[in-house]
Formats: C-alpha cells, sequence, structure tokens
C-alpha cells in the first residue's frame, strides 16, 4: 500500500542533559528492519547542557526551537523530518527503541497511518502512589472520552510512541504547543475517519525528583483539548 524507506524518529529535549545521551544511543542500536533512520533532536529553551551535548553527537539532526512547549519542539520536528514514517521519543529513559519495530509494523503492512503506543507494564508505586491513582484515573477519561466523543476503540492514548506517515501528518495542521499537542493531533485525524491500531508497548517511569514535567495539570487541559476538537467544525 505504501512505499515506505526511511523512519525518523522526532525527540523533543527539555533539560534532559543526564539521559539524552544515553537515549541517542538506544535510538541507534534499535532495529527497525531495513529501513533507514532518521534521528532528530528538537531541544526546547533547555536550561542545562542538552544543546550542547546533543550536537556532540555524530549522526543525528539537532535543531533549537524557541517557541515554548513541548508541542512546539514535536512540530519542529515534524518539519525537519524527511522520513516516511515519523514516530515521538521522550528525551528521558521511560520508553524503549527497542518498541518501534512492531510499533510501525501496521503502518509498514499498510493496515493504518497511525498506531498508538498502549502501556502493557510500569506504574509509581509506593510514595509515588497518590501520583499513581491521579494518573490511572486521568488515563482513563481521557482514553474513554476519546474514544466515546470520535468513535474509536483504543487502550490508551498518553503513551509516548505514537507513528504516523510523514503524508498524514503534513496534512493535519495542530495549534497548540503544550502537553496536549498529541491529543488534538490525534483528535483531528480520527475526526478525517481514520482508525488507530495499538500496539503494545514497554513502560519505565521516572518520578518528579527524577525530572518528569508532566502533571495532574495538564490532565484537564488535555480533557478540553478533546472536547474542543469535537466541537470544532475543522
Amino acid at each position: 500500500m505504501f512505499n515506505l524507506k526511511k523512519l525518523s524518529i522526532i525527540i523533543p529535549a527539555y533539560n534532559e542533559e543526564k539521559t539524552i545521551q544515553e537515549i541517542v544511543r538506544r535510538v541507534k542500536n534499535a532495529d527497525i528492519g531495513n529501513l533507514e533512520k532518521e534521528i532528530i533532536v528538537v531541544d526546547n529553551n533547555s536550561k542545562d547542557k542538552t544543546f550542547e551535548i546533543a550536537i556532540s553527537i555524530p549522526g543525528i539532526k539537532v535543531f533549537k526551537e524557541l517557541a515554548k512547549g513541548k508541542g512546539a519542539a514535536v512540530k519542529r520536528g515534524f518539519k525537519e523530518a524527511s522520513g516516511d514514517i515519523l514516530i515521538i521519543q521522550d528525551a528521558d529513559l521511560e520508553y524503549d527503541p527497542a518498541d518501534y519495530k512492531s510499533v510501525i509494523q501496521p503502518i509498514l503492512d499498510g493496515k493504518t497511518e497511525v498506531t498508538l503506543g498502549v502501556r502493557i507494564e510500569g506504574r509509581h508505586k509506593g510514595q509515588y502512589l497518590i501520583y499513581y491513582c491521579l494518573g490511572w484515573l486521568g488515563n482513563h477519561a481521557i482514553t474513554y472520552l476519546t474514544n466515546v466523543l470520535f468513535w474509536n476503540n483504543s487502550r490508551e492514548y498518553e503513551g509516548c510512541y505514537k507513528a504516523f506517515t510523514k503524508k498524514l501528518i503534513d496534512s493535519i495542521p495542530v495549534k497548540t504547543n503544550n502537553f496536549d499537542f498529541d491529543n488534538e493531533l490525534v483528535c483531528k485525524i480520527l475526526k478525517r475517519g481514520y482508525k488507530t491500531i495499538d500496539v503494545p508497548i514497554h513502560y519505565y517511569p521516572r518520578n518528579y525528583d527524577e525530572g518528569k514535567k508532566i502533571s495532574w495539570k495538564h490532565g484537564f487541559l488535555i480533557l478540553w483539548t478533546i472536547i474542543k476538537c469535537r466541537c470544532s467544525r475543522k
């Protein structure tokens, strides 16, 4: 169905000096079959040495995005990408690039133009149990609302790994620059009649002491974005 030859991995990064080198190493080592691999790091106003470390790594492309927000960094990465398939990779070590091959396989098989990674393990426990509970509730609320409003049947929308064809991404305008970027994008894709395919992915959560940035406040923003997308005429 598609003549797909290259995978572009977009890595938005904000204050990730401790992990950026290791995540790029893992991405470089990830098996994606016969596809060519393009790695794009987009620094989003980091106050540490993330950008300096990134530009010292050979074999990748590095950009600075001055507009604030993870969504702004992802949009810049999508714009700069030359691959036929695009996938988002967080700059921390919560997600395993070894999952790329399974995430993009339904697209390679011509079954869909968008896949969603569904986390199969790893949630905050112990002293972070309250965050786990709030995250669990918020995640299920987002999933339920999206499925109901857009007649889809995904098990999760908040896993980092989402893969798209470049052709599809180039046709979908996204306004937000915040953490709700993925949700606006996916909702607009669903509104056009595309259907997603779920793919299990691994998840190794970090806590806020380790630099986790998304919070419960973003959950309300995401829910509002989903409703806005449903009510919008575009």
